[in-house]
């Protein structure tokens, strides 16, 4: 089905079921502990073995010798397999040949044998015998040391083009009465989900079943069968539940390809586990970056010149963290330049992190744009809506197709009480803590990807719906039985949602905030379809026709929906595409970050009193379960504005504290009251559900929001994330 903007009646639009705060389907599941996740199925396979991985001992080099004698002869151990014995793997279009390493060793942690025994117990017991000889090779750890070095990344190694320009900004921002010029970093990040990377992998003759832990289902088959030089029709991948992903389980990672080894060579069924370390040291993570921002303006604050510069590192042939692509969109300005430069780092690989580019790149673009405004003698919202725009600053002929920004601004700051913020920073205290106020601007591009689904009518008026979509703790179960059950008019207690199984049609996945609205328009897609074979079973015409009420009406004729199916199940099978929609409109999310901070005088210890935030998202098909994924992404921003940072060894090359003892992430104890609003809005222009995306929004310019916060509270600012103590503490004001 290609998307047009409807003309007509939609179905949804009636909104009995979509946008109501249902529970989430897999609520009981989940509180029960009967969700079954990749490394607990133990309904699927008998007698499965268990495998545990090697990661490499040094950052970069080879291995000279490998000797498994030991771990060979150790209790209950049944297979090992390294590169010299694995077989040819090809390499997938996500690079799945460095997954196994050797001899030729690219990162710390990367493995290089699975041990396989009866146990897990063993089978750890037996990887610590494998005695590994390194030749080590001296390797580049240091961004800043590298930052020299850096080039411009290749065109397809990056989100967008890695430079732009629009106008003169040399000259624009030479002549600007008032101009900032400022440095701001960000460390490298862990994604530290809950649940570690983990597969059960199965082979049945020359077909291979995995069940594993994975964002994107269409892409794990495809890698995985390109990797073992098999046909994606001999693989089935499967992953209904993910605990905890946020881009860290959108690709193939070496626990999936390592079970598929693992149980080839043992000859039965074999589980794979990430153990914590290799989570950070063998999966992705978010890059560091330095950022150089410049903004030249009038000295009634209209931007005249504006500049946005990003370094960050890879491993060679990666791909930049694209800091910069919000600043190309979000604010005003006749006289543009962005760009990204690309570092070859000897680091575990820099990908994905929940709302990759934008989140650290507005960490620095927020507090600049509140520099600016102390500069200018204006308020930092009043600053922002000045710049506002209606279209894309480099494509001035293109405009968004919704852009309520400046109304998010308003409403957040009469919510939050911004009138009662000092604008000098340092003038309000509560005994010995120090109160700051600070705001920022959210920004989140919606992109649009083609989704598919199957639906199925059987005779008691079920609907079955069937799509690779996953939920990775997001709601999908809950909002596509929603969709579903308001296309065919049926209560969501009658409808089956099944997910995650390359088996069932390909959907957008679980990704870049474009799931929910893509996923549940190919949901739509594929329920129109049904309702025309129902209304042309039943002898309607389709165009009058209405489903209601677990019925098919038309005129003063009504036939239960059931009635369609009683000679068999009826199933509709499409998927939704858009054509050149996002070529024509800018499609973007906004909002805007509020947050009140106490910074104590005398420690430094910084707590978080407030936090709001208010969306722009296009219609929010469940209000429950959007606040719960704003609230949690509003909590990893205050994790890496406060103390999130993976402590690079740059000796060694390794990520130091590779676990959740040493990677400092936040608590129950320092989130406090947090309150969400999202706008009445839809955007036709998006999808038929007329939904964008929300889960990532929500942690852009948290981080901002409260560096400036702790700017107003202390009148420190620091422009290094995270923002622990040892920055500001002896620039703190004097005690009273």
């Amino acid at each position: 089905m290609k998307f047009e903007t409807p003309a007509g009646a939609n179905p949804i639009d009636r909104l009995k079921i979509v946008g109501q705060p249902l529970d989430r389907i897999d609520g009981p599941l989940k509180t029960t502990g009967t969700a079954p996740y990749a490394y607990e199925r133990h309904d699927v396979v008998a007698d499965p073995a268990y495998g545990h991985v090697v990661g490499a001992g040094i950052a970069k080099g080879r291995i000279a010798r490998m000797d498994l004698a030991a771990a060979r002869r150790a209790p209950g151990v049944i297979a090992i397999v390294t590169a010299q014995n694995a077989g040819r793997l090809d390499k997938g279009s996500h690079n799945t040949a460095k997954l196994l390493g050797g001899p030729q060793i690219e990162h710390y942690h990367q493995a290089v044998a699975l041990v396989v025994a009866e146990t897990f117990e063993q089978a750890r017991a037996a990887a610590e015998l494998v005695h590994i000889d390194y030749a080590v090779e001296s390797g580049v750890f240091d961004l800043e040391a590298a930052k020299g070095a850096a080039s411009q990344p290749g065109e397809k190694s990056s989100s967008g083009p890695a430079e732009t320009h629009f106008g003169n900004f040399a000259s624009a921002f030479a002549q600007a009465p008032v101009t900032l010029d400022a440095t701001y970093t960000t460390p490298d990040h862990s994604h530290a989900m809950m649940e570690p990377h983990a597969s059960l992998a199965s082979w049945d003759g020359d077909r291979l079943t995995v069940w594993t832990s994975n964002q994107m289902i269409a892409w794990a088959n495809a890698d995985l069968a390109k990797s073992l030089g098999i046909s994606k029709d001999k693989v089935r991948v499967v992953s209904p539940f993910v605990g905890g992903g946020f881009g860290g389980k959108l690709f193939l990672r070496a626990d999936v390809l390592l079970a598929a080894l693992g149980a080839r060579a043992a000859g039965r069924p074999v589980k794979v586990a990430l153990h914590r370390p290799l989570i950070a040291n063998n999966t992705t993570h978010r890059p560091a970056t330095i950022q150089r921002i410049r903004i030249g303006a009038r000295p009634d604050g209209v931007i005249t010149a504006l500049a946005h510069e990003s370094w960050s590192g890879d491993l060679k042939d990666g791909r930049p963290e694209t800091a910069v692509n919000q600043s190309r969109l979000l604010y005003a300005g006749a006289n543009r330049m962005t760009a990204m430069r690309l570092a070859v780092l000897d680091l575990p690989e820099g990908n994905s992190m929940r709302a990759p580019g934008e989140a650290p790149g507005m960490m620095a673009l927020e507090i600049a744009m509140d520099e600016m405004a102390e500069k200018l003698g204006l308020d930092p919202v009043a600053f922002r809506i000045r710049n506002d725009t209606q279209v894309d600053p480099e494509k001035p002929g293109r405009p968004f197709s919704a852009r309520p920004f400046i109304q998010c601004l308003r409403l957040g700051a009469e919510t939050f009480g911004w009138s009662a913020r000092h604008a000098r920073p340092g003038q309000r205290r509560d005994g010995q803590w120090l109160i700051g106020l600070g705001m920022a601007a959210a920004f989140r591009n919606n992109l649009l990807v083609k989704s598919g689904a199957r639906v199925r009518l059987d005779a008691s008026g079920r609907v079955t719906v069937e799509t690779d979509m996953t939920d990775i703790g997001t709601g999908s179960y809950t909002i596509i039985g929603q969709t579903a059950a308001e296309m065919m008019g049926v209560p969501i207690d009658k409808v089956t949602v099944r997910l995650g199984d390359s088996q069932f049609p390909v959907s957008a996945g679980s990704g870049g905030q474009f799931g929910a609205n893509n996923a549940t328009a190919g949901v739509y897609a594929a329920c129109m379809k049904l309702r025309e074979a129902i209304a042309q079973k039943l002898g309607f015409n389709s165009e009058d026709v209405d489903f209601v009420d677990g019925e098919v009406r038309a005129g003063n004729r009504s036939v239960s929906l059931g009635a369609a199916a009683a000679d068999g199940e009826i199933t509709a099978e499409d998927a939704i595409e858009y054509g050149d929609l996002d070529r024509k409109y800018q499609q973007s999310t906004f909002g805007a970050h509020f947050a009140e901070v106490a910074v104590d005088a005398a420690t430094g210890e910084t707590r978080i009193r407030r936090m709001l935030a208010v969306c722009a998202a296009g219609r929010i098909l469940n209000p429950k379960s959007a606040r719960s994924q704003v609230i949690g992404a509003m909590t990893m921003g205050a994790g890496a504005a406060l103390m999130e940072a993976l402590a690079v060894d740059t000796s060694r090359g390794f990520f130091v504290n590779h676990d959740l003892a040493g990677y400092e992430v936040p608590v129950h104890a320092d989130i406090p009251h947090q309150e969400v609003i999202f706008l009445d809005e839809t955007d036709p222009i998006s999808s038929p559900m007329k939904a964008k995306g929300v889960g990532e929004l929500g942690i852009c310019g948290v981080g901002a929001a409260l560096a400036n916060a702790v700017y107003n509270a202390t009148g420190v600012r620091v422009r290094e994330y995270p923002m622990t103590l040892d920055k500001y503490l002896d620039r703190l004001p004097d005690v009273a």
